[in-house]
């Protein structure tokens, strides 16, 4: 196969090849050659549902010509050109899928059916010589050279259709009927008959045949919807006509700032501009015939503004379309963030507490970036709730999360800029042994302690850690005797090393581990104390 720029077809085919050979090298049985049957079945499945798709353009072509000649009556007739040798170049392939079944079956075989191929009738799977007797010939002049042909025409007749005003289209068309050459690894061209039929079993042929059938009928598709959008790309035809104002940022602004709002008709005109005017000032318009009104909030309060729209009509006639808006001036009003302080903690709900000014909590939602939220009520270390609608869980520690607050103002959505968090892990917590990591602890009460605890000190949520395993050390006499526990709780055998403690003896607890409420195991530092 070739090692030039390959189209993904080309790709797919030339693992096909080598999987096919590799396969037929290793004398694989026939059943694992047939699964390619499943691959063009599919190939077929989309083959119809393109002819279907298309024949649906097609009636609307008619019923277009039909209402309108004059407009679309010569885009008809170039669509059904394009039907015409789209038929033409599928028939051809079908006629070679036909020729190579029969000519491996027999003429009287199961598998075709007038012009109909049923793949499961196909037994000769693994036939490797008639395709390419037929396609590539003794002398490489076998029918995939004429079949290149063929599609090259196809191929440059779609484009033609274009008449260069659909670059992206034309570039598409490329791609999928792409008949190059390949290349070798010196460099040297190799035919692309070669390179998608040499010596492929039967099956495979008929499955690369099909792909190209595919090929044709979305070839077809991309010209037909091409087509089909220039009916009404040169006229305008208006049932209705609507004055639309939209706001640039919001309904909402504040004293001192500007207020600017796009002003258009929903249906426009490429070859004129409309005249949009306010107080009888005419608005500048943009490229897309919008246009642009900005005035200064100089009081507080809800402000109305109107004027029209006048657009020449296809009789000559000026109609006019009036209309209004209206937006509110508040007052300015400023926030102020601890910005170095704003962290989240991951694998756990931080509460937030979100506000917008005029606005009611009922019209406010946020949405959050590297986090999921939740209306959960967070209590702090005290037991009380947190003030705060909403709690948010980051995902992952490293990246920011992203507070995203949108506001229904004025009937509209209005979106904020995003708020950000630092995201850190949990602090480690604390492992403790009669409520103390360090220092001392009376025989009697170390005797009677019942497990091992995890506690974060001075943190402000309300947080459980729990201790799933831990070791218990204890040294006498240069003896060292070491018991573990797989829980929080001291196991029998560790009651009985901790009784056998004396005064001035260390006792150590190690390997401490507590699973934390983000779901994640935290490796404790030991606890050292000393008998008193």
């Amino acid at each position: 196969m070739g090692h030039g720029k390959e189209t993904p077809r080309q790709k797919m085919i030339g693992m096909m090849y080598l999987v096919l050979t590799a396969m037929l090298a290793l004398n694989v049985s026939k059943e694992a050659v047939e699964a390619f049957k499943n691959v063009d079945k599919g190939l077929t499945q989309i083959i119809g549902n393109y002819a279907q798709k298309n024949d649906l353009i097609y009636q609307d072509f008619d019923r277009a010509a039909a209402e309108n000649p004059q407009k679309a009556g010569q885009l008809r007739t170039t669509a059904y050109e394009v039907k015409q040798r789209a038929d033409e170049t599928f028939s051809f392939i079908q006629d070679l899928k036909i020729e190579i079944i029969n000519t491996a079956e027999g003429p009287d075989n199961l598998a075709v059916k007038g012009n109909e191929i049923n793949i499961e009738e196909v037994t000769k799977i693994d036939e490797n010589n008639v395709p390419s007797e037929i396609l590539i010939g003794a002398n490489e002049n076998g029918k995939a050279y004429d079949l290149k042909n063929v599609l090259n025409e196809y191929r440059d007749f779609l484009i033609g259709t274009l008449e260069g005003k659909n670059l992206s289209s034309e570039e598409a068309l490329r791609n999928m009927i792409d008949t190059s050459d390949g290349k070798e690894e010196d460099g040297q061209p190799t035919p692309w008959a070669n390179n998608n039929f040499q010596a492929l079993p039967l099956v495979a042929v008929i499955c690369i045949l099909s792909e190209y059938q595919v090929a044709v009928r979305n070839a077809e598709t991309e010209v037909l919807n091409y087509l089909y959008t220039q009916i009404d790309a040169s006229s305008f035809k208006f049932n209705k006509l609507t004055a639309i104002v939209i706001p640039t940022s919001s309904n909402y602004v504040t004293l001192g700032s500007d207020y600017e709002a796009q002003v258009f008709i929903s249906a426009a005109d490429t070859t004129q501009q409309p005249q949009i005017t306010v107080g009888g000032v005419a608005l500048p318009l943009d490229e897309a015939g919008r246009g642009i009104y900005k005035t200064r909030a100089t009081s507080v309060g809800p402000k109305r503004w109107g004027g029209v729209i006048a657009l020449k009509a296809p009789d000559g006639s000026l109609r006019e379309y009036p209309f209004d808006a209206s937006y509110t001036v508040g007052e300015p009003n400023v926030i102020v963030s601890p910005t170095a302080m704003n962290v989240m903690y991951a694998g756990i709900p931080n509460p937030i507490d979100v506000s917008v000014p005029g606005v009611s909590p009922d019209n406010i939602s946020i949405r959050v970036v590297n986090g999921i939220f939740t209306t959960e009520k967070i209590k702090n270390s005290r037991g009380e709730n947190f003030k705060g609608a909403w709690a948010v869980k980051p995902s992952a520690v490293g990246q920011n999360v992203q507070v995203v607050v949108t506001a229904n103002v004025g009937g509209k959505p209005l979106q904020f800029a995003p708020y950000e968090f630092r995201v850190k892990a949990l602090p480690a917590p604390v492992a403790v042994f009669a409520q103390k990591s360090t220092g001392t602890v009376p025989r009697a009460t170390a005797a009677a302690q019942q497990g091992v605890f995890a506690i974060l000190p001075d943190f402000d949520f309300d947080l459980t850690y729990q201790v799933t395993g831990f070791s218990v050390l204890y040294s006498d006499r240069g003896n060292d005797y070491e018991e573990a526990s797989t829980s929080s709780n001291l196991t029998a055998r560790q009651k009985d090393l901790i009784s056998r403690l004396t005064r001035g003896k260390n006792l150590i607890i190690k390997d401490i581990k507590a699973l934390g409420p983000d779901g994640k195991t935290t490796d404790l530092s030991p606890i050292i104390l000393k008998i008193d």
